[in-house]
């Protein structure tokens, strides 16, 4: 009988020396997780920063923008007109050397 106790103890050991080791794998297995999510989390708030800067740089862009626009479409306007005045101008001169002709 104190074999079979003695048998008995030994396995207990062993169940409790396994369940030790599981938890200390746990415990490495759970820091490596708060340690990465820690690092996300960081990685997340610098975007978060980032984006925000971004999005003050574009409005502060933006009226900056719409005058170039702007500015373009006026400069085709005008250069529509420097072309119809040039052609009528041309026209104008064609006739002038035909007539003198």
């Amino acid at each position: 009988m104190n074999r079979e106790i003695a048998v008995l103890a030994t396995k207990v050991d062993m169940i409790l020396e396994g369940i030790r080791r599981s938890e200390e794998k746990s415990d490495v297995s759970r820091a490596s997780m708060h340690r990465r999510i820690d690092e996300i989390v960081e990685r997340v708030g610098t975007l978060e920063t980032g984006v925000v800067s971004v999005q003050k740089d574009v409005t502060e862009m933006k009226p900056t923008v719409d005058d170039v626009r702007r500015w373009k479409l006026m400069g085709l306007g005008a250069l529509g007109v420097i072309g119809i005045g040039g052609a009528a101008l041309g026209v104008t001169f064609a006739d002038a050397i035909r007539s003198l002709h």
